[in-house]
């Protein structure tokens, strides 16, 4: 620790902060535009002066001074530094005159106004007037994708887009060409850019020079109501806030957590709010002559109940979607008990994962901030960009960090840090816990290795074969680095319900097969292909592929409309907020099936929210810890180590062919459409 006085006031701070994140912790307010904690430091915005007394006689920039090279006063005394003397506001006076000589005054006009660092560090640093009465320069806009909205001309060079672009998203989208007065940001061939994460640089943009294409001239940040969740786009679980006007959902922004997205989000969780207004299912519908008619609650119920009527429960079935909430699972799971019925499947893609071998064998052991431990990772079966990119950062980050080494076992992926290639071939894991090859022995010495396991590699028949080979290798005295990659956001809940087939019960797969089923239950299911011949009855928020199917359908709410737990993939519980209400006559998943349950006779014993999750916590004591972790059976582990079973050949396929239309919110947003159009139509460059 290093002393140092800021202000008049002495503390102590690690000797490698820099000046700047001193008078932070000092709790001193030090502007600054090109300056961002999780980006390598820049120092050309110069707003970030501060006077350093013994020192140059001259401001100094805060953010590219180390506490530990300041130099101490005359008899050893700490070195002093001032963030308010009448050097540093004459010079941040300065500074901002000449930032504000070429911004064009369109505050009116820009989205970013009430929300722009420039306007605030204006009003607080800047003098009373310009003396510049030349022309303003002009910057011609650039065309950067369907996501990102460029007005050039704001632009101030902080560079923060490039620099996360390059650092944290992994490719080189952006850059700067020219120098001086000719510098500009741009995208060089003027081409969308290629990352999944591309829409944070909106919220880095300290001035309005990129904004939101989707959310332009749509509001005004103070007319939104703001309402804090969690993302449910992948299983990652990314904190979010959602922004909304009356029943309208705005925009999607990120909230703050360290233990999971840090401040990323990806850009199917930011854009994905225009699919929740479009093909909504807003009233009960029920297939009458081959053509689905609207009809009443009451009137889809009797027709349920007819269905059901006389149907030994044998060849009942219920299959849970990827967007469900823990409640409505755990609602659908009771009712399904009261029929009788022990088919019931949250594993929609087929995947080979069975709660029985342990709360282990499928989550994300080592958490999502544990992968900055480890000192070797091998990726099984996975291609965690599409699969959860904001995950996919955070490796990347440990990868910038240096002393790791990472290798891939799974189809060939457009990878953002430099991997070992094993190939393709799942027989390679074999080698690897025989000990055979230069990774083997890597894996061998690490202390904390991660083994990230992927959906190709548990929709598989050996899937249990894999993840015992992934747990031989990724298991240290205290340390368990299986990691469990989920694509979809309610499966670890669902697993945790235990809402898979009972003794004798059929998977989702075979319920779905011509003739294995009388009736099936979709819980906003929509991933998955009933054959004709069994009636379906559909619960769900949008009119997709179950709804087409479905023989009744129940018009559910969309994850903004309710108050659900989720479960994301490391097994952290969180709580999703309502930030509007459903459209129509649709109703909450949960209360749909309490009604449904009531209508056949079963009555379901809660009538609320409350009474439904004191059940639930009582039945599964673990989901009522708030953004918790519960502890793995170390006992399970080892078990699942133990098991015996031989590795196909068959190679591991793309688990997420399109990163945009996984789900029914996506494929029924045009934003997604368009992205996905151009992820489709992109050349690759010359380059590569």
């Amino acid at each position: 620790m290093a002393k140092i006085i800021i202000d008049g006031n002495e503390i102590d701070v690690p000797a490698d902060y820099t000046v700047l994140q001193a008078c932070e912790e000092a709790g001193a307010e030090v502007p600054r535009f090109c300056y961002h904690e999780r980006l390598t430091v820049a120092g050309n915005c110069r707003m970030c002066l501060v006077e350093v007394k013994g020192g140059p006689p001259k401001p100094t920039a805060s953010c590219a001074m180390a506490v530990k090279d300041l130099r101490p006063g005359p008899n050893g005394e700490p070195p002093v530094v001032m963030t308010n003397s009448p050097m540093v506001k004459k010079a941040r006076e300065g500074v901002m005159e000449f930032l504000l000589i070429n911004h064009p005054l369109d505050c009116p006009i820009c989205d970013q106004g009430g929300e722009c660092d420039l306007q605030d560090q204006a009003m607080a640093f800047g003098g009373d007037h310009s003396r510049f009465a030349e022309n303003k320069r002009a910057v011609e806009d650039k065309y950067i994708g369907a996501l990102v909205k460029t007005t050039m001309t704001r632009c101030i060079q902080c560079t923060r887009c490039v620099r996360f672009s390059t650092e944290v998203a992994g490719v080189t989208d952006l850059g700067a060409i020219g120098r001086g007065e000719d510098m500009e940001i741009t995208s060089y061939l003027e081409q969308a850019m290629t990352s999944e994460l591309q829409g944070n640089i909106i919220d880095l943009c300290p001035v309005g020079a990129l904004t939101s294409k989707p959310y332009a001239f749509t509001a005004r940040p103070w007319e939104l109501t703001k309402t804090e969740s969690v993302d449910v786009m992948d299983a990652v679980g990314s904190a979010i806030r959602i922004d909304s006007r009356g029943r309208e959902v705005m925009r999607i922004l990120p909230r703050l957590n360290e233990a999971v997205n840090e401040e990323w989000i990806s850009d199917k969780s930011r854009f994905i709010w225009d699919g929740l207004k479009s093909q909504r299912l807003d009233r009960p519908y029920i297939r009458n002559k081959g053509k689905l008619v609207a009809t009443s609650w009451n009137d889809a119920f009797t027709k349920i109940a007819a269905h059901l009527k006389g149907k030994k429960a044998s060849r009942i079935g219920a299959i849970a979607g990827d967007l469900a909430a823990v409640e409505d699972i755990y609602a659908l799971q009771q009712l399904m008990g009261k029929i009788g019925s022990v088919n019931l499947d949250c594993r929609q893609d087929g995947a080979q994962i069975n709660p029985a071998l342990g709360r282990g064998s499928y989550v994300f052991n080592p958490t999502i901030a544990g992968i900055e431990q480890a000192d070797a990772i091998l990726i099984v079966g996975s291609d965690p960009r599409k699969e959860a990119p904001v995950l996919n950062a955070r490796i990347r980050k440990r990868w910038r960090m240096g002393g790791v080494k990472i290798a891939t076992l799974a189809a060939s992926a457009d990878w953002t840090f430099d991997t070992v290639d094993l190939g393709n071939q799942p027989q390679i894991l074999a080698d690897l816990v025989a000990g055979k090859g230069d990774f083997a022995e890597t894996l061998k010495n690490a202390k904390h290795p991660l083994v990230i396991v992927g959906q190709s590699a548990l929709q598989r028949a050996d899937a249990q074969a894999i993840l015992a080979a992934c747990t031989q290798l990724s298991q240290r005295e205290d340390w368990n680095g299986l990691a469990v990659l989920h694509s979809a956001a309610s499966r670890v809940g669902a697993l945790d319900l235990g809402f898979v087939p009972g003794e004798g019960g059929m998977s989702a797969t075979e319920m779905v097969q011509a003739g294995a089923a009388d009736v099936v239950f979709l819980l906003g299911a929509d991933e998955i292909e009933v054959s004709a011949g069994a009636v379906v009855i559909y619960i769900g928020s949008h009119g997709d592929k179950g709804a087409h199917r479905a023989d009744v359908i129940l018009p559910g709410a969309a994850y903004t409309e309710k108050s659900g737990l989720y479960v994301n993939t490391e097994g952290r519980v969180q709580r999703a907020n309502r930030a509007s209400f459903p459209p129509g006559d649709a109703r909450e998943d949960w209360a749909i099936v309490r009604a449904l349950s009531e209508a056949l006779g079963k009555k379901l014993p809660f009538d609320s929210l409350a009474e439904l999750r004191a059940a639930l916590f009582a039945a599964h004591p673990h989901l009522a810890g708030l953004e918790q972790i519960a502890p793995v059976d170390a006992a399970s582990m080892t078990a699942l180590a133990q098991h015996k079973g031989a590795i196909a050949s068959e190679p591991f396929h793309q688990a997420v062919t399109d990163f945009y239309l996984t789900n029914p919110i996506a494929r029924a947003s045009a934003t997604m459409a368009e992205c996905s159009a151009l992820a489709a139509n992109r050349l690759p460059m010359a380059a590569e």
